[in-house]
């Protein structure tokens, strides 16, 4: 075999780790050691730009999915004149679509990553988002389309962009991350959902603030026309419009990442790109340059001998046809399922909740208050547990572990959701405000953030993105349950003094659904601390191999075992292992 050359650069900033293994001519121990330095690098900058990068779309997705209850108030007061509101089916109808275009793209963009590359998938789900955000912001009614049914199109596409988000965004920041902290990385990509939540609150108040005299002339939504109509107009198109910004802002550096080196290792086969594309990530450039005979004689070489299992349609379903790999899947999938269903429970309370802190709509005297209370009340309901949760998430996760706090969040909303269910008419509304800020935060110090964390990081890499799109789809089929389904059951028999009878059975379904989550918890590993070689070979090369007869494959400690690069004054480096 032919050497392979040396790449100029590194420093003391950034070691050149692609030098270290060139004297390394078997393939699987250069794989083996060249991802172990991606799992021990000191957490830098090159970490912060990978989560900065994937958390500005999480920002963004969740900014267009929370301007949707303030986007259907704002299109009833302008395309509705004199009744103030639009259908409820219409509003229903248009805030479902998201989540039916977010499951297309969790599984369309999950199974591409896994098939063309994460690299080239990344930035494309943005551009989708980024298109349809600007379009809903310009789109308007005529005598053959109705508003809302164009708002419907380009809310599903913007859906398929945000569902793409998911998979992608959660599995480029766990192979880039360091084992040590990769938990946290992950969770603070998460978070910027909550960023996102606040900035769409944020912009609302500022654009009612901005078109305050128009707006005070209307003492009810249904009257407000002309002037205050077109305002309203405005403001909805401001509001909507605005989601592209961040979007723009991140889409070079998407665009312009490297590769992630465990996929161009074990699914392109690409020993030198892989290296490469590992020393570019932490210089912070676009992908590895290799010397391309090298390259192509050791990707022939790798093909021969690199022991891992390929992709192909055949391999996934024989895959997950084993026990121990369906409960995997199955413990992702059920777990995000169970969580989506009653995450939207949460929100059924609302109107009470800004009634105790002093901002809701029933008394406002003008369509200035109206949207005013909603922003702020909003901005509130955000700043009560959501965020906190998700940032102690964020400190804890890689002490405590996934499953801890999985569990711990399940048990506790399950007693939440019980006591609100059974105690619903005779718990005094501070009460009820107490149980909101709880439940807030033990959904985000929970299982809606270790949901989204583990499925990134327990699958084999040639299938890790179709696993996660898998699971987040099921979690958006919840959401679409738990909204469209169960929580209409609350207005069941309904009068004029008691809109709501059935709301405290609604509340105990969602207990309900908490308990299964503590079920399905027991079906997924713990992950903390693991790297992803030693995750995926716990769940399949290890039991492939012993199946086919191979042999030569490593143990888990040799898979983990520390590498020593002493560097000599002269010479090649030594490499050796602890045994």
């Amino acid at each position: 075999m032919v050497a392979a050359n040396k790449t100029s650069g590194g420093n003391n900033a950034y070691h050149n780790f692609h030098n270290d293994f060139l004297h390394i001519k078997d393939v699987n121990e250069r794989r083996r050691l060249a991802l172990a330095e991606v799992d021990r690098a000191p957490f830098g900058w090159y970490h912060v730009r990978a989560v900065t990068v994937a958390g500005v779309g999480f920002f963004t997705d969740s900014y267009d999915i929370f301007t949707v209850s303030l986007l259907t108030l704002m299109l009833g007061i302008v395309y509705y004149p004199g009744v103030g509101h639009m259908p409820t089916n219409s509003d229903t109808a248009i805030k479902l679509a998201t989540s039916a275009g977010t499951v297309i793209g969790q599984l369309g963009f999950g199974a591409l990553a896994d098939i063309v590359g994460r690299k080239r998938m990344y930035g494309l789900e943005l551009i989708m988002i980024i298109f349809a955000t600007v379009a809903q912001a310009l789109t308007s009614s005529s005598p053959s389309m109705d508003i809302i049914g164009v708002i419907i199109f380009w809310r599903v596409l913007m859906g398929v962009g945000i569902g793409g988000d998911y998979p992608l965004s959660s599995i480029i920041t766990s192979e880039f991350a360091t084992t040590k902290w990769r938990g946290a990385m992950m969770a603070a990509v998460f978070a910027m959902q909550g960023f996102g939540q606040l900035a769409a609150a944020f912009v609302m108040l500022f654009l009612t603030l901005g078109f305050k005299k128009s707006l005070e002339v209307a003492p009810t939504l249904a009257t407000c026309t002309g002037g205050c109509a077109e305002a309203v107009d405005k403001m909805w198109r401001v509001l909507i419009g605005f989601g592209a910004v961040p979007g723009c802002i991140a889409l070079y550096y998407r665009l312009t990442i490297p590769e992630t080196p465990r996929y161009t290792f074990d699914v392109k086969l690409d020993v030198e790109k892989a290296e490469g594309d590992a020393e570019a990530y932490l210089k912070g450039e676009a992908g590895g340059k290799p010397n391309e005979v090298s390259r192509a004689l050791t990707q022939q070489k790798a093909a021969e001998e690199m022991k891992a299992p390929q992709a192909s349609w055949s391999d996934f379903f024989r895959h997950y046809a084993k026990l121990k790999n369906f409960k995997l899947i199955a413990g992702t999938a059920l777990s995000w399922c169970f969580l989506d269903i009653a995450y939207y429970g949460v929100s059924l309370n609302n109107a009470i909740i800004l009634e105790v802190i002093g901002y809701s709509t029933k008394g406002a005297a003008s369509t200035y208050e109206i949207l005013y209370n909603t922003a702020v009340g909003n901005m509130i309901i955000v700043l009560a547990g959501a965020v906190p949760g998700y940032w102690v998430t964020v400190f804890t996760v890689d002490r405590i572990g996934r499953k801890p706090i999985q569990y711990m969040g399940f048990t506790i909303l399950t007693i939440l959701f019980v006591v609100m269910g059974f105690a619903y008419f005779h718990i005094p509304p501070n009460g009820l405000l107490a149980i909101f800020v709880l439940a807030q935060f033990f959904f985000n110090f929970g299982p809606n953030a270790t949901t989204f964390i583990v499925p990134g990081e327990c699958f084999p890499t040639r299938y890790r993105s179709t696993s996660h799109g898998i699971s987040a789809a099921m979690g958006k089929v919840g959401s679409i349950i738990g909204q469209g389904a169960i929580a209409p059951m609350r207005t069941r028999g309904a009068t004029p003094g008691n809109p709501n009878p059935w709301m405290d059975h609604v509340l105990e379904i969602y207990a309900l659904f908490m308990l299964l989550g503590v079920g399905t918890t027991a079906l997924i590993p713990e992950t903390a601390r693991k790297t992803l070689e030693e995750l995926s070979g716990d769940y399949d090369m290890e039991e492939e191999g012993q199946e086919s007869g191979e042999e030569g494959l490593p143990t888990t400690e040799e898979r983990t075992a520390p590498v020593i690069v002493a560097s000599g004054g002269s010479g090649d480096d030594e490499i050796t292992r602890q045994k």
